[in-house]
């Protein structure tokens, strides 16, 4: 029972405050669950007493079981009513074909991921490859939002508490956007709430076969936990150094001890087996890395192809000030002032009542939130000024959200304790509290829902599918860059779309493993040596380099005509969606972009080619006057659009005024030349070669005016 403020973390679990219900107890029954709550024993207890106790904490138990699954279910029904169709963007698609292939995913490989989404792909009898692998993170995530109640309401007594703080956590944009998406984040998000509740247990056990019994699990589960993201070591290194303190100061920290917990951690991280045995196989048509001899295998864990303890590799990125900063700010839009607000006063609370039962933890889960969040902003090297990295960067802030909102939850309990200890109608308390977590809940759900309700979301697959199905037949597709590698490897190898293709990475080919590993795979393609590179060259370990002349050279089947191309390309990409309509931090903005500037692509490449190819001056004014007409047709069609169609327009339109084509009318050409010059220096305001483009504009304006004297003196005569 909470009388006072200063019981708030004494109380074990909720049914400690059956009498604030109307379930009266006796005074010495409560003071029995508030002694066991602590830690201490009675050996002179009577046996009906004891009984009575031990009935009584099996009911509890009973109770937060099922109060923590019904929690469960209720955020998976949303979240699997809000579920994307088909394949998201970023490392999705790279993630389900590494799943559904038996490869091995980019660096550290993510494992225990991989072996459970081949588990979903297999099991599942209903939706896509990528839809099952969507739904196995949206229960993943419920799960982690079970773990995260267990952990709230057996420190803090409060239901309430528990289901304020998980759905604060689990329908944040954040959460949800990242739960629903066949991504690592989700099953990170059960590993930290799993821990948690494993250090909630471990506080609480009253006896050293009880915690013997949780430090072996929790052993297990720190190994298992690093078998996915490794952002997690922060909160394992925290947690492993107050169990050691806690056994030390029982005098429980034995050799044996020790050796078993250790046995019990290397028992968790045998999912990494996984990466030496698929890459000795090697039957995945996709695999990254050569994980069967001890460098690769380290390099592969230790992320030194992307830079260990960094997110990128030779990535100029934003001050830990401004990470730490942009953090803070993050926290205020994901859950307005209240949430961090009621942490602090969790932690206050700690601070002013040394005594209560279970404030160790309060300390410790106030380090774990420290530690990662100056740790993340000091590593995270990446330029959060550019719109896609500012979301790559904000997605591993899941991890200290989830701990946010635990000590946010005990700061919502401990303000509605003291109110009990000031009215004394604790029903009326009591309905408030409930009250508010439950608005607060729905308010948070009402306010992220259009945004997370990705049911009807097909963008990436339609950039894909419409890449891949305008390919020739037996074509071979270079890719690069995560958005059209990921989602084209997944259509081609897990859909089986467009068999005929072959897809060769063209990033990849820079790696010493890529062509001895996936050659085999790829049978219509020659090399013409082990690894590409710029510069063709015999390194000094035998390594023969190629660049890409080379590799298009000993592989063209065909002539390329301007003409043909152009036929083919004209209606190639059916897009309909609306220019700049998606958040610029999403892969839906960068597959929106992409297809957009695709519009614009052949004209380009014609006009690149006019200018730079050796061909005579007929075919070069050809060239231009193809490259003319195409920009004209796309701009005209389109009112709003990227920038850059305007100074591509200008450009188009002033060339061809230096080959004076009968059909065109030199004034128009001027006007529209002068036109788009202008809207695109108005519109890209930071482009450095602005003042050039305007001193060009001037000249063309003089041109003009120069043009309509002559026309008007031929008038006159």
């Amino acid at each position: 029972m909470r009388g006072s403020a200063s019981s708030l973390f004494q109380a074990r679990t909720v049914p400690s405050r059956a009498s604030e219900r109307g379930r009266k107890a006796s005074s010495h029954d409560s003071t029995l669950l508030r002694m066991e709550g602590a830690g201490f024993c009675f050996p002179s207890r009577r046996k009906r007493e004891r009984s009575a106790h031990a009935w009584y904490g099996c009911w509890t138990s009973m109770g937060l079981l099922c109060g923590a699954g019904a929690v469960g279910a209720a955020v998976a029904a949303v979240y699997v009513g809000t579920l994307p169709p088909s394949v998201p963007g970023g490392d999705s698609g790279e993630l389900i074909t590494a799943a559904y292939e038996l490869g091995v995913a980019h660096p550290p490989g993510y494992p225990l991921f991989t072996l459970l989404a081949k588990s979903a792909i297999a099991l599942l009898p209903f939706g896509s490859v990528a839809y099952r692998v969507n739904l196995l993170c949206a229960l993943l995530g419920a799960a982690a939002a079970s773990f995260l109640f267990d952990t709230i309401v057996r420190l803090s007594g409060s239901r309430a508490a528990g289901i304020f703080a998980v759905g604060m956590f689990a329908f944040s944009r954040l959460t949800w956007q990242w739960s629903t998406s066949a991504e690592v984040f989700s099953l990170n998000n059960l590993c930290v709430g799993l821990l948690l509740a494993l250090s909630a247990r471990f506080q609480e056990a009253a006896s050293a076969k009880e915690r013997s019994k949780v430090c072996k699990m929790g052993a297990f589960c720190c190994g298992l936990s690093l078998c996915n993201q490794h952002t997690i070591v922060i909160y394992v290194v925290c947690i492993v150094l107050w169990v050691s303190f806690r056994l030390f100061r029982e005098r429980e920290l034995t050799l044996g001890c020790m050796l078993k917990l250790g046995l019990c951690f290397l028992a968790g991280c045998l999912p990494y087996v996984y990466l030496p045995a698929s890459s000795f196989l090697n039957k995945a048509r996709w695999t990254w890395g050569d994980q069967t001899h001890l460098k690769g295998f380290m390099t592969h864990l230790l992320r030194e192809e992307y830079g260990t303890f960094s997110l990128a590799k030779l990535e100029n990125g934003s001050s830990m000030a401004d990470i730490l900063h942009f953090q803070v700010a993050h926290m205020k839009v994901e859950f307005s002032f209240l949430v961090p607000a009621l942490a602090v006063a969790a932690v206050l609370h700690s601070a002013l009542r040394p005594k209560v039962g279970k404030q160790h933890l309060v300390w410790l889960f106030t380090l774990m939130l420290l530690a990662y969040s100056l740790f993340f902003a000091w590593r995270a090297n990446l330029d959060i000024s550019k719109p896609l990295f500012k979301g790559v960067v904000e997605r591993f802030w899941m991890q200290s959200n989830a701990v946010l909102a635990v000590l946010a939850g005990l700061g919502f309990s401990c303000l509605f304790s003291l109110g009990e200890s000031l009215v004394e109608t604790n029903r009326l308390i009591h309905s408030l509290e409930w009250l508010l977590a439950t608005l607060l809940v729905t308010m948070q759900i009402y306010s992220n829902y259009s945004v997370c309700d990705q049911s009807h979301n097909y963008v990436v697959d339609r950039f894909a599918r419409n890449l891949l199905s305008s390919m020739p037949p037996d074509a071979i597709v270079l890719l690069r860059g995560d958005l059209p590698g990921n989602s084209l490897r997944y259509l081609h190898y897990c859909e089986g779309m467009r068999p005929d293709v072959t897809l060769v990475d063209q990033e990849m080919m820079t790696y010493h493993w890529y062509l001895p590993k996936l050659a085999k795979h790829l049978p219509g393609v020659v090399f013409p040596g082990d690894r590409w590179n710029p510069t063709e060259a015999l390194l000094p370990d035998g390594t023969i380099t190629f660049n890409l002349h080379h590799l298009l050279k000993v592989n063209k089947q065909a002539p390329f005509d301007p003409g043909e191309w152009i036929s083919l390309t004209r209606n190639l990409y059916n897009w309909s969606e609306e220019y700049g309509r998606f958040d610029a931090t999403s892969w839906e903005a960068v597959a929106n972009e992409e297809m957009w500037q695709a519009r614009m692509k052949t004209a380009f490449f014609i006009f690149d080619l006019a200018e730079m190819a050796s061909v005579s001056a007929d075919v070069k004014s050809q060239l231009y006057m193809f490259a003319y007409s195409m920009y004209k047709e796309i701009v005209s069609a389109h009112g709003s659009h990227p920038v850059n169609w305007h100074k591509n327009y200008a450009i188009a339109c002033e060339r061809m005024l230096r080959l004076h084509p009968p059909r065109e009318d030199p004034e128009v050409l001027l006007l529209e030349t002068i036109k788009h010059f202008l809207l695109y220096t108005e519109k890209a305001a930071d482009d450095p070669q602005q003042g050039q483009i305007l001193q060009a504009v001037k000249h063309l304006k003089k041109e003009l005016r120069e043009l309509r004297k002559i026309k008007r003196r031929e008038h006159k005569h």
